[in-house]
């Protein structure tokens, strides 16, 4: 597999692209396969729906949602110290960078209303707070059997 090639700039939908949701910052090889594409492909619906209520709402123009995470092969989620069967791993989950709580509650009430709304269910809500006081927002969605979990977490 260290030999596959993806093209990194192909659109998983409007504004979100696989090189997006496939960066790491290991030099480990990072390629999904065509299932987890396809639920890059999911979840990158809900971004969309989140960028365009932020921009309605909040935003100052056209203010993109920039991903920390993505898809994760096996190899970069145990380099990272990732949960052992967590979403990333089939393309299910993003972690979305945010400046700040506000944002980061911001974020997650239009994504709770988004799911009301279009009842639609999600995996994980999880808002996120490292011990140096930087916050992330922990998305996820599968194909299938939805938990709808929310929750606040200090790592």
């Amino acid at each position: 597999m260290n030999n596959v090639e993806i093209n990194k700039q192909a659109k998983l939908s409007q504004h979100f692209t696989l090189a997006e949701l496939t960066k790491t910052n290991t030099k480990i090889k990072n390629v999904p396969n065509e299932a987890q594409v396809e639920n890059l492909k999911r979840l990158c619906g809900w971004l969309e729906r989140l960028r365009r209520r932020w921009n309605n709402i909040y935003g100052e123009g056209n203010d993109p949602i920039i991903i920390n995470s993505g898809y994760r092969s096996p190899e970069v989620n145990k380099a990272i110290g990732g949960v052992v069967g967590s979403n990333h791993l089939t393309g299910c989950a993003v972690d979305i960078h945010v400046y700040g709580l506000e944002q980061l509650i911001r974020y997650a009430a239009i994504l709770l209303d988004i799911s009301d709304l279009n009842n639609e269910d999600f995996d994980e809500l999880l808002l996120e707070r490292s011990p140096k006081g930087t916050y992330w927002l922990h998305f996820a969605v599968r194909p299938h059997n939805n938990r709808r979990k929310v929750r606040l977490i200090q790592t």
